[in-house]
């Protein structure tokens, strides 16, 4: 299934939640409707908190079904709010958002390069997966440029056919490019995605929604 949706007037619903196979952690403004479509869309829980102070909990997290990894900006009752529905560490980083730097399903992680050694043992044992340090795209904020699930994952137009093959042989699933949003290169900041669905956000042209559920494989 997929769906356009927007978070308070704005297409770049990947900044504001953060999404497994099972659970979503969302902006505690987030509407009705966008929680909505979240849980009918990908068939998740939803819960809300901040994270350190901020709702822009989509960058500042990420997720796969072992667990969530959570920038070290994250206050002590957010973290305990997040444990509470998933296991969750803090990254030991000074590049502290999450998100946009990890790249990760169930079978393995791309990273930031600039992330420290600690950061991507912890990934590796926590998450229980393989990990390499990589760019993608020209950007080392992996997590901003593809959306990846158990079943596919898409990326930027801009992406690489060598980049292609790692994010296959690292993550296990083949790869498409596109853009979301009427042309944005940062697929990871305008999709939401798991196994059972894309949520997207609402410029996004039909050209894209095509491209979108080849590479999530989305049928």
């Amino acid at each position: 299934m997929m769906r356009r949706s927007r978070y308070d007037g704005s297409p770049n619903i990947g900044v504001y939640a953060s999404v497994s196979e099972s659970l979503a952690i969302v902006a505690p403004d987030s509407s009705t409707d966008f929680v909505r479509d979240l849980e009918e869309v990908l068939g998740v829980k939803t819960f809300m908190t901040t994270i350190s102070s901020s709702f822009l909990v989509g960058s500042l997290v990420a997720m796969n079904s072992s667990g969530a990894v959570v920038s070290r900006n994250v206050e002590a009752a957010e973290l305990e709010e997040i444990r509470k529905h998933i296991p969750a560490e803090v990254l030991p980083d000074d590049v502290n958002a999450s998100g946009n730097n990890v790249l990760v399903n169930d079978f393995g992680a791309i990273i930031n390069p600039d992330l420290n050694k600690k950061s991507e043992r912890l990934i590796e044992d926590f998450l229980g997966v393989e990990v390499i340090r990589a760019s993608i795209a020209g950007c080392n904020t992996v997590g901003s440029v593809c959306s990846v699930t158990n079943k596919g994952c898409i990326c930027s137009v801009t992406t690489t056919d060598e980049e292609i093959e790692l994010i296959k042989d690292i993550l296990g699933v083949e790869a498409k490019k596109t853009s979301v949003n009427h042309g944005s290169k940062y697929v990871g900041v305008g999709v939401l995605s798991n196994s059972k669905g894309a949520l997207i956000g609402d410029e996004t042209t039909p050209i894209e929604m095509g491209k979108i559920e080849d590479g999530l494989v989305l049928y």
